[in-house]
């Protein structure tokens, strides 16, 4: 990869970054509310719950990013940290903060929806 195309793809990812941060900074959301009335307790509480996984999804996207970032300056950005192969362009343009090539990509995402894929079956068969 040439270090004009890293500096683009740094540019993208720092400007990422920079916009999940200015996300992050909106934490009212998550202030406990008290209220007499059990229906308005009960909105508030689903409020805090749908703010909470939001910033726990900006957390782990921002750590993907800034991951993105440190593999830039360490040399190692758009190398797949699993076979160490080159990540496809395209792949990188559409998810610049990918670490993985499609195809270990996908194998991690088949072995994550088959959690019981790797369960010794004579335990299953004993029980």
């Amino acid at each position: 990869m040439t270090k004009t195309e890293l500096k683009v793809f740094q540019t993208i990812l720092e400007n990422r970054q920079a916009e999940l941060e200015s996300r992050n900074r909106g934490r009212g959301a998550l202030a406990i509310e008290a209220s007499p009335d059990e229906l308005d307790r009960i909105q508030h509480s689903q409020e805090r719950e749908l703010a909470i996984g939001d910033l726990d999804r900006n957390f782990t996207f921002m750590r993907e990013v800034r991951a993105a970032l440190s593999r830039i300056d360490a040399g190692t950005f758009g190398i797949c940290a699993d076979c160490e192969e080159n990540i496809n362009p395209k792949r990188l343009t559409a998810i610049p903060w990918a670490s993985s090539c499609i195809t270990c990509q996908e194998a991690a995402d088949r072995e994550q929806k088959e959690p019981w894929s790797g369960l010794d079956t004579s335990l299953v068969m004993a029980a």
